[in-house]
């Protein structure tokens, strides 16, 4: 080991990285701080200790005992602090390895699915085909929870790399809006759409800024009843774009808003409505745009509607 380099407990950087926290949140560097309070604390006790008691052997002897009991409630703590950190990291390590292992087998079982389904291995009589299809379908819900798995695990561990660059918000979403476009008739569902000309270009992620508005996208179809109405702005606000969707589906519970953005939260409606989900898309979409150094948020009343919004940077900031 090079002794030029840092390591265990003094690789403060390194310990922070390895627990995915940031330097305030690390157990290393509160320590250190809570150490630099308790020896601070201690020069003011001793002068003020030296004003009041005369024998300065007492206030040395006073000094040392509330030292060392300081150093081993603050020890206990940080060590504590240490071990949910390491738990946590040892989850999120957890699910990012099942997740990746679990994508090759549920990728092969998606083909071989499709390739019976074709014929070309076989006739499949129609009432085969039925389970096939269901099958197929069970398979893509899988998928897609093992994919948010993993993205949740390197959000986590702050490894997931956001590849930005300028690109038009825009044109994207007429993209999405176009493949949306099935899934919103079959819904019976009318979306007005209002896009602010001659917008500025952002910088982000697009294949990132296109999972979120596709998720916000599909909530407001999902929680919208039939002949409902879904309204979309997209407009320049200051040195950002911002982007709103408004639906006046089942809405969120008073009481379920404050968790909405936590991972694999439902609220009690959403499930009463049986739809599919893992609780998952929007603490990631959240977490996305506030790496792309954005802002998220919402508002929403039950039984009238919800609207989510975000905020995306342009090229010029």
């Amino acid at each position: 080991m090079d002794p030029r380099k840092p390591s265990g407990q003094f690789n403060i950087l390194g310990n922070c990285k390895k627990y995915g926290l940031s330097t305030w949140q690390c157990p290393q560097f509160l320590f250190l701080v809570m150490g630099f309070i308790i020896i601070t604390s201690e020069f003011a006790f001793y002068f003020l200790g030296s004003y009041y008691i005369k024998d300065p052997r007492i206030v040395i002897l006073a000094i040392s005992g509330l030292t060392g009991i300081l150093f081993i409630i603050a020890f206990t703590i940080t060590k504590g602090f240490e071990n949910l950190a390491e738990s946590n990291r040892m989850k999120s390590e957890f699910i990012g390895v099942v997740s990746h292992q679990l994508r090759a087998p549920l990728s092969n079982m998606s083909w071989t699915i499709d390739l019976i389904m074709s014929g070309r291995l076989g006739k499949i009589e129609a009432s085969q085909l039925e389970y096939f299809k269901i099958l197929k379908e069970n398979n893509g819900r899988m998928k897609d929870l093992v994919s948010n798995l993993l993205i949740v695990s390197r959000l986590q561990s702050a490894n997931l790399i956001l590849k930005n660059k300028v690109f038009s918000f825009e044109e994207l979403f007429n993209d999405i809006a176009k493949s949306f476009g099935p899934y919103i008739k079959a819904s019976n569902i009318e979306v007005e759409t209002n896009i602010e000309k001659d917008l500025p270009r952002i910088f982000a992620s697009p294949d990132q800024i296109k999972m979120v508005v596709e998720n916000l996208l599909d909530n407001a179809v999902r929680y919208t009843q039939s002949k409902g109405k879904i309204a979309i702005i997209i407009k320049k606000n200051g040195d950002n774009v911002y982007f709103s969707i408004k639906d006046n589906g089942v809405g969120v519970p008073q009481g379920d808003q404050k968790y909405l953005f936590q991972k694999f939260f439902r609220s009690e409606n959403a499930m009463k409505r049986q739809t599919q989900g893992s609780g998952l898309g929007l603490y990631i979409a959240k977490s996305i745009i506030e790496k792309s150094k954005g802002k998220m948020g919402f508002s929403s009343q039950e039984n009238v509607g919800t609207t989510f919004w975000f905020t995306l940077p342009t090229k010029n900031q």
